[in-house]
Parts: C-alpha cells; sequence; structure tokens
C-alpha cells in the first residue's frame, strides 16, 4: 500500500502542494484528478523522489520510502523522456537491464509489450519516426516492462486513439487483479470514472475529495430520473424537488425533502412513467461541485 501523508512541496514563495493525503490500496486504480496547477505532478514527483519533500512523508507497504522501494516502481512522467533516435526495441531492452532483468528476458518482454500495442512490426524504428500516439504506447511500455509493484501514471491515456486506450485500459486492470496498487492523473473524467475505483481531486494544492467513486456518487441530495410522457410543469410547484435537467421526457430531478415514493405518486397522476430510477452523479459532476 503506499500512503501519502500531509505532503508540503513549496517552490519560493508558492505552496504548490499543501497537506495532500491519500492512500491507493493493492489492486485499486486511484485516479488522481484536477485542474492545471493543482499539484497533480508534483505530488507524483514526490512519490518517485524527483522532488524533494519540504513535509508530510511518504510510506511504501507501512514504512517510510526508500530507494530501493521506489526502484521497483513504475513510473511514466507528464514530460516523456525516451531517446527520440535510439530504435525503440534496443531502449526497451535498455531500460529494462537497467532494472537487473536479463538480456533476453528483457528482450521478450520488450516485443511481447510492443505487440501488444500493434508495433511489433516497428520495433526497429526510431522513436522520432513514430506518431505521437505510438511514442505515447512505448512510454507506456517503458513504465511496466520491469513488473512494477506501483504504477504512477501521469497522464497515460493522453494522445491515445480509441484502440490504444481500450489497450491501455486493459493492462492497468491487469495489473489491479495482480494487487498491484495503481495511480493514475488523467483530465479525461469519462476514463476515471469507467476506469477507477477509488478518486483523489485536487484543487490549488489540496485534496478538496477522496475515496471510493460509489460513496462520493452518493453524497448531497438524491438524485432520480424520470422519464415521463406529459407536461412536466406540475414539478416547478411541487414542494422538496429540484429539476435539474430536462431533456425531452428525460427529467432529472435532485429531492430536497420530498420521498420518492410521494415524488412517483404525483408523476403517475399527471401522465405516463417509463422510467423512475436513482441517478448516481457522475465523475464530472463530482469535480465541477467540489472544485466550485
Amino acid at each position: 500500500m503506499l500512503e501519502v501523508e500531509h505532503l508540503v512541496r513549496r517552490f519560493g514563495d508558492n505552496t504548490a502542494v499543501n497537506d495532500v493525503f491519500f492512500t491507493v490500496a493493492p489492486g485499486v486504480l486511484t485516479g488522481f484528478v484536477g485542474g492545471n496547477g493543482a499539484g497533480k505532478t508534483t505530488t507524483m514527483r514526490m512519490i518517485m523522489g524527483v522532488l524533494a519533500v519540504h513535509g508530510g512523508e511518504i510510506r511504501w507497504q507501512n514504512r517510510p520510502v526508500t530507494l530501493a522501494d521506489r526502484r521497483t516502481f513504475g513510473y511514466m512522467p507528464e514530460e516523456r523522456g525516451l531517446y527520440p533516435k535510439q530504435p525503440i526495441l534496443d531502449q526497451l531492452v535498455y531500460l529494462a537491464r537497467l532494472r537487473g532483468i536479463a538480456a533476453a528476458e528483457a528482450k521478450r518482454r520488450a516485443g511481447a509489450l510492443l505487440d501488444r500495442f500493434d508495433l511489433g512490426g516497428r520495433a526497429k524504428d526510431k522513436l522520432e519516426s513514430l506518431s505521437l500516439g505510438n511514442q505515447q504506447r512505448v512510454q507506456i511500455a517503458a513504465a511496466v516492462i520491469a513488473e512494477p509493484s506501483l504504477l504512477i501514471l501521469d497522464e497515460p491515456f493522453s494522445g491515445l486513439d480509441p484502440t490504444a486506450i481500450d489497450a491501455m485500459a486493459e493492462l492497468l486492470r491487469e495489473y489491479a487483479a495482480r494487487d498491484v496498487p495503481v495511480l493514475f492523473s488523467s483530465h479525461q473524467l469519462d476514463l476515471v470514472e469507467r476506469l477507477c475505483d477509488d478518486l483523489v481531486i485536487l484543487a490549488k494544492g489540496r485534496v478538496v475529495a477522496g475515496g471510493p467513486v460509489q460513496a462520493l456518487a452518493g453524497n448531497g441530495p438524491a438524485r432520480y430520473r424520470l422519464v415521463f410522457d406529459g407536461d412536466p410543469g406540475w414539478l416547478a410547484a411541487f414542494d422538496g424537488v429540484t429539476v435539474l435537467s430536462v431533456e425531452g421526457p428525460r427529467i432529472l430531478l435532485e429531492l430536497t425533502g420530498a420521498t420518492s415514493d410521494a415524488l412517483l405518486s404525483a408523476a403517475l397522476t399527471h401522465g405516463s412513467v417509463r422510467e423512475f430510477s436513482q441517478a448516481r452523479q457522475s465523475v464530472s459532476e463530482i469535480y465541477r461541485e467540489v472544485t466550485a
């Protein structure tokens, strides 16, 4: 388990990370989201030891993290760091060898990862000859080639096409299934919602929300989806209900005092009800609420 405990990082007079805390449990995909400048990349760099910690502590397996621990972590930085003029297979093998993997095994793993990302036929090509999306795939392969004990990925889906996104999502799920903690940042909140078990939201260097996605989605007033054939004008006078949106027959409601039974009974007297179900908040909605 990775534990981030009250981290602080300053750049001159600017406190970029201020009392940030969260955990990434084994086998859990944790989404790390926030606007530009929220502190996500700075926090990831502190976890990896790239930046010094000015306050707080990073713990791994219930003790302070060490350099030896970090050598077992897989890291994909926001600013990609591979060699543009080196063949992609050669540099993946080289990076694996730096992690203590025997040459033959390093070559086998590199080839398998390139095949997985549909790059097997370009193993001898220089990185700079690839599209940006394909360079991103090679960077992902570099992050996982040593079969890390923890994965830290900064915007891993940036620049990927839908096929590569699916391949990347499958890879992350596989690592989670092996009980590897996975922390990744992304501005693509639909992907975060699709993949993540837990969520950490940063704003201005602080954690403004965190925990299981299902629990965060259940906070606040109950929301319901009503698919209704009839004039919805009666809802304006119905006490304890706020209409959030109306799209044709589909109405999104928030109960602020009324019960769901009372609302359904009233709806049935005003028209035909085709659907009445509880609506879970999306990650996008959660994000907008806690960062507003």
